[in-house]
């Protein structure tokens, strides 16, 4: 389990992914899938897309020293003063890709992703986010996350080194998941009421 849960692996729609292919049906080519992440996007990415790169093979791998590394200064140390980690649990089963680049400027990329795991069923789930990173004189490090939460809603982004706010920005998000269910129990109540099932 997470110590503090920071990242929320939700869908982005504006993912253009660069590596080794569709997503397959679950229990498809597991065996070869990691092995060509792992060496065909190595060998073709550079810059913000590399430094993703490491860092998303750091979680997959359970490597949270490497990942805490490829955060920013300012994201490591506001992190570690409240004992949060940014990334869940290493997994064996877990995949990822590295897709587009955007370069807000000399010092500032956005950089998309999809990340697939198996769910409690089995199944595989693929969730794609885009992250945040800035130039540092360690190189390109990861500030921030924006993913979207709520579908056909914008983006929620997830800043690094502001975890106050992710805090809040968190329980917002559990509340208004909450509120959203149980308005959707009330509504599916009410429409039942309205629409008895003839015996």
């Amino acid at each position: 389990m997470w110590q503090k849960y920071l990242i929320v692996w939700s869908a982005v729609a504006i993912v253009a992914v660069v590596g080794c292919g569709k997503s397959q049906q679950p229990g498809a080519g597991e065996a070869s899938r990691m092995p060509c992440a792992q060496s065909q996007q190595a060998a073709q990415i550079e810059g913000p897309a590399a430094a993703v790169f490491e860092f998303l093979e750091a979680v997959r791998s359970g490597d949270d020293k490497n990942v805490a590394q490829m955060l920013t200064v300012a994201a490591r140390e506001k992190t570690a003063k409240l004992n949060m980690v940014v990334a869940p649990p290493g997994s064996d089963t877990a995949e990822f890709t590295v897709g587009g680049v955007q370069y807000l400027s000399h010092h500032g990329a956005r950089v998309a992703s999809t990340w697939s795991d198996l769910d409690e069923n089995s199944n595989r789930k693929t969730d794609e986010v885009i992250w945040m990173l800035r130039r540092e004189a360690s190189g390109w490090r990861i500030a921030g996350v924006a993913t979207p939460v709520f579908e056909g809603e914008p983006p929620l982004l997830l800043n690094f080194e502001d975890p106050e706010e992710m805090i809040r920005k968190q329980k917002w998000v559990r509340q208004e998941a909450t509120r959203r269910a149980q308005a959707g129990k009330f509504q599916t109540t009410e429409k039942n009421s309205e629409n008895p099932t003839r015996r």
